[in-house]
């Protein structure tokens, strides 16, 4: 009797989560494939659009005897659903008459006299009196979740021989209800914080008050990426910035000439009117979505959207890309942002069956006050001081603050991954996949990383073959100090070089940070006018294996260090360090740094001691960043450097040789031109006042490498300008693929067009000349007219590969003068 309960228990339970699933493809009666057709569940605002090859998934909590699809064209079908599962269905429909029914329209649409471009136009009159902007001042909560999954698991994905010992994770797998596809949670992220805004100010802060992950926690680059991955987006906003790309937003203004827009529906959502638009690429190939949207009749402000990006739009790694949002009546004119969904499917093949990885992330919105005015110094972002407790709440408050609850295998998954470290292989998997992502091997044992692996081998006409073995402290994301050092050998030279760096974080709060550390190496100088902070850093080009002409120009330079760093506001630095140089040629036979010093018997020196002090200021609005100790990682790159320089040379401090002052300015700022691609601008500009020798005078960045190396001339020589004042700019700009993918025989490639121009104008001063006349270099720089280069470029060649052709545009007499070069690298991007 107890099992009859229990079984009649489990059906009820069953009955109660009825759903409704579907999948398929809809093609004609000559079994072509047919895009954009309408799927729909009768009498219900739930429903699809077929992707470009005619397939669709369609999931619903309701049970639906039915399925409709119609087409303008083609004569309707309904489908019983024979269950509640439903998979792999071909729905075939023929040519026919125009139905009264709801009807997807195809082909180019007409702008003029279109009642959903009607409806468009309302939507762009009212964007910014709905929502959040309507008030002066707003608060909410914000819940994220981020989850990573393997997906389309099979029998033969989990009989694979790497899974062996670890079978017990494929008890979380799971059914996507987008695409209907398996999938095996594998990392997931959770943050709750209270989001303060004020629109008379223009400004908002976020307060972050609690973070988990799903066994990960301590590995920086896992969190880092996965913080990349999704920035914040607005569907009002005209583009729609996803993995660095700029997609058409169908809310956009100039929507009207990249998608077809059809008036579909109109129907009643909760106790609003509401119309249906579908939408649709006009043209392939670029940063487009296919979808439809849910429209108040009166406010004009979006209830419901999901947007689906176009399979053959110019993106890398991502087979499928999804988005779904949600929003909420506050008053009959308030509509706000209730629920964000976003998933994309990264998979290196587009075939429907190849396996991949979700990425997902749900954002829930709750909680809504208004017109709270705060003083403007609330609003002023300092830096955020580590608070563990954020990190380490309990299930109490997560029970408190997750607005949407974790579904079983979710839950399954923390439990699961904290097993799944203990299994020996999974282990070893794991750190091979964190030694290829940051180039360190970890010995925890020890609270040691080994590494940079990817600096271990290296050439120079110096050094011949290098061999460089290094390591640093590493007890967690979070550490309060760090060391850090190196040892190389050179096998021509027959000499050590060594490196050693220590950090400390004195103060949390306003990230005050001490460092000191010393370095003997041989460095390729002038590869970059304005110079580093890193002590041991050390330029590419200094170990290019493959070079345009024997690199001789190679500096020995024995330097130590002494900083101080402080960081007041966010992304404000201020630093101050003392540095004390020796430096002399590396090859005296073939590249001379003599200059004149009548203290010297000779009335000549090879060698300069230098002290010298520098007062530095750095400001990077926009930079995000992860972690709290002395070092951090920066989440990407696209933002603002704005960086100036003061340099004091003392004569006579420790033996010190010159004294001299140098002012430098660093600007760097990337634009987003929306369909038009993403372009980055680099201004510089110095001035060096009284003599030094060349060591200290600023050579304008070649490049005689065979890689692209942005912010340098790749058809200058090492030392072939030479400038104690100058001005610098480049702008290089990626068209994402906008002209090529109109060319027919080339827009399936999925290239991508980068153009570029530099110039430089630069002067020497004859004191500077004569100095430097007994080392026997011919010194000159642009100062008759403004040296320029430009270049075209092929990038996402085979998904991974980029060619420049660059073109010398003046000075094109001079002695080794290369007129023309051609570089390239390879780059991992979306």
């Amino acid at each position: 009797m107890r099992s009859k309960i229990v079984l009649i228990a489990m059906l009820f339970s069953v009955a109660l989560a009825a759903q409704t699933k579907v999948s398929g493809v809809v093609v004609d009666d000559q079994g072509e494939a047919i895009p954009y057709a309408n799927v729909m569940f009768p009498n219900s605002t739930e429903g699809t659009i077929t992707n470009e090859d005619g397939r669709f998934y369609l999931e619903s909590d309701n049970t639906y005897p039915v399925l409709s699809i119609s087409l303008l064209g083609y004569t309707s079908q309904e489908v019983e659903l024979q269950k509640k599962v439903n998979y792999d269905l071909e729905v075939v429909l023929s040519e026919g008459e125009v139905l009264d029914e709801v009807v997807v329209y195809v082909g180019k649409q007409p702008k003029k006299g279109n009642p959903a471009i009607a409806i468009l136009r309302k939507i762009w009159e009212k964007k910014r009196q709905n929502g959040i902007h309507l008030f002066e001042q707003y608060k909410y909560d914000k819940y994220e979740k981020i989850e990573f999954d393997f997906n389309t698991i099979d029998s033969s994905f989990i009989n694979k021989k790497i899974f062996k010992g670890m079978e017990f994770i494929f008890d979380q797998v799971d059914t996507s209800s987008i695409t209907g596809k398996t999938y095996l949670p594998i990392f997931i992220n959770e943050s709750y914080s209270e989001v303060y805004g004020d629109n008379n100010l223009n400004t908002n802060i976020e307060k972050l008050l609690g973070n988990k992950n799903s066994g990960f926690s301590n590995n920086q680059s896992i969190v880092m990426y996965v913080k990349d991955l999704y920035a914040d987006y607005n569907i009002y906003d005209n583009y729609i910035r996803l993995f660095n790309k700029s997609f058409v937003s169908p809310l956009s203004r100039t929507g009207v000439d990249v998608y077809n827009y059809v008036l579909s529906d109109s129907a009643y959502i909760g106790d609003k009117w509401c119309y249906n638009i579908i939408y649709y690429p006009r043209r392939s190939n670029e940063l487009t979505f296919k979808g439809n949207f849910w429209v108040n009749d009166t406010t004009f402000a979006v209830k419901k959207i999901n947007m689906q990006a176009s399979k053959s739009a110019n993106l890398n790694w991502v087979k499928e890309l999804y988005i779904e949002q949600e929003f909420d009546v506050l008053n009959d004119t308030v509509f706000l942002l209730k629920r964000d969904y976003l998933l994309s499917d990264f998979s290196l093949r587009q075939k429907e069956e190849s396996k991949g990885v979700y990425g997902k992330r749900t954002t829930i919105y709750d909680h809504y006050e208004f017109d709270d005015e705060k003083p403007k110094s609330f609003y002023i972002k300092r830096v955020d001081p580590y608070n563990e407790l954020v990190y380490n709440r309990d299930s109490v408050f997560w029970e408190q603050n997750r607005m949407e609850a974790l579904n079983n295998d979710e839950k399954g998954v923390y439990k699961m991954l904290d097993t799944l470290k203990t299994v020996p292989k999974f282990k070893r998997l794991y750190d091979l996949a964190t030694i290829l992502v940051s180039g360190y091997v970890e010995l925890s044992d020890f609270n040691l990383d080994y590494g940079p692996i990817y600096s271990t081998f290296g050439f120079n006409d110096a050094e011949g073959v290098r061999l460089r073995a290094g390591g640093r402290t590493y007890f967690g994301p979070n550490d309060s100090w760090r060391l850090e050092g190196y040892t190389a050998y050179g096998f021509k030279d027959k000499k050590f070089k060594y490196g050693f760096s220590a950090k400390w974080l004195l103060d949390r709060k306003n990230r005050l940070i001490v460092s000191a550390g010393t370095r003997r190496d041989i460095e390729q100088l002038g590869v970059s006018l304005t110079a580093t902070n890193d002590v041991l850093g050390r330029s590419f080009a200094s170990s290019a294996i493959f070079t345009s002409g024997n690199n001789y120009t190679l500096t020995d330079i024995n330097l130590t260090t002494f900083s101080l760093g402080y960081e007041p506001l966010k992304n404000l630095t201020l630093r101050t360090e003392l540095t004390y140089r020796t430096l002399k040629s590396a090859l005296p036979d073939q590249f001379n740094l003599d200059y004149v010093d009548m203290d010297e018997p000779t009335g000549v020196a090879s060698q300069v001691k230098q002290f010298d002090i520098k007062a530095e200021i750095e400001y990077t609005p926009g930079k995000k960043t992860i972690g709290y100790g002395v070092d951090r990682g920066v989440v990407s790159n696209d933002y603002a450097r704005i960086h100036l320089l003061y340099t004091a040379g003392f004569e006579g401090f420790l033996e010190s040789d010159f004294d001299y002052r140098r002012l430098q300015f660093y600007y760097r700022q990337p634009f987003h031109l929306g369909g038009l691609g993403r372009s980055i601008t680099t201004i510089e500009a110095g001035k060096t006042f009284s003599e030094v020798p060349l060591s200290l005078l600023s050579p304008i960045p070649g490049n005689q490498t065979y890689f692209s190396i942005y912010n340098t001339f790749p058809n200058l020589n090492f030392y072939e300008f030479v400038t104690d004042t100058y001005v610098s700019g480049q702008l290089e700009h990626n068209f994402n693929g906008k002209i090529f993918s109109r060319i027919p025989l080339l827009k399936k490639l999925n290239l991508r067009e980068i153009v570029g121009i530099r110039g430089v104008w630069g002067d020497i001063s004859d004191e500077n000349i004569a100095l430097n006349a007994p080392s026997g270099n011919l010194l000159i720089a642009p100062s008759d007219q403004v040296y320029y280069e430009y270049s075209f470029g092929i990038g996402n060649i085979f998904k991974l590969l980029r060619i420049d052709f660059n073109f010398r545009g003046n000075y094109l007499d001079l002695p080794e003068a290369r007129n023309f070069s051609v570089t390239g690298n390879l780059q991992f991007s979306f």
